[in-house]
């Protein structure tokens, strides 16, 4: 495997005439990565510039471990409008797409949830329903969106 994963934009269907096609390239190994970084010490993730570039790489990394584990191809995009709307994580289950937002925030608040309402406003095939996940401990259902720890994505 690669230490690196381009994710292309989620499929376009009838919802997304404004999507931005260009894929997003992600570092598999964060250890690479903070390395290039020069982050020696990982109490200084905390107070680096890149923190929630690192921080989304490793989610969306465990992510893809996740399906490739299970045998299943990964049918993971992200998804960026024209005007700047973005979610990190689009899950496409051949139904729906399944927002994730990948936030390294350890407070939840409600401005977190604006990419995952967004997209569920766009209508069919986007869920309505989706999952933020940050660096904080909280696990709850807010605005109708799942919300999980790092350690507990699933």
């Amino acid at each position: 495997m690669t230490p690196w994963r381009v994710f292309r934009c989620a499929p376009r269907r009838n919802f997304s005439k404004r999507v931005i096609r260009t894929p997003k390239l992600y570092f598999l190994d964060t250890g690479l990565l903070c390395n290039i970084l020069r982050i020696r010490d990982p109490r200084d993730i905390w107070l680096h510039a890149m923190r929630g570039a690192i921080f989304e790489t490793f989610v969306a990394a465990e992510y893809l471990k996740a399906f490739t584990h299970r045998g299943v191809s990964s049918p993971l995009y992200f998804w960026r409008d024209r005007t700047g709307h973005e979610v990190d994580l689009v899950i496409d289950d051949g139904r729906r797409l399944l927002p994730v937002e990948l936030k390294s925030s350890r407070t939840v608040t409600g401005a977190l949830y604006d990419g995952l309402r967004w997209f569920g406003d766009l209508g069919e095939p986007a869920s309505r329903r989706g999952v933020l996940v940050h660096g904080g401990n909280e696990t709850c259902e807010r605005e109708g969106h799942a919300t999980r720890p790092w350690f507990c994505t699933y």
